[in-house]
């Protein structure tokens, strides 16, 4: 899959992690700091499954 495709799933997911914090009325200083680490470990895990393989020796 491209990695376009990963962060718009990505930018979906912490959408929505967002909305039912807010919803649940949790305070922006933690909605935050939850999207931060979901969207720095969805990044990570995009990065890994969609680089190129090193051609071997």
């Amino acid at each position: 899959m491209s990695f376009l495709l990963y962060i718009v799933g990505l930018v979906l997911v912490v959408g929505g992690i967002a909305w039912a914090l807010v919803a649940a009325h949790v305070a922006s200083t933690y909605v935050a700091i939850v999207c931060l680490i979901v969207a720095g470990v969805g990044v990570m895990m995009a990065v890994s499954r969609t680089r190129l393989k090193d051609p071997p020796n």
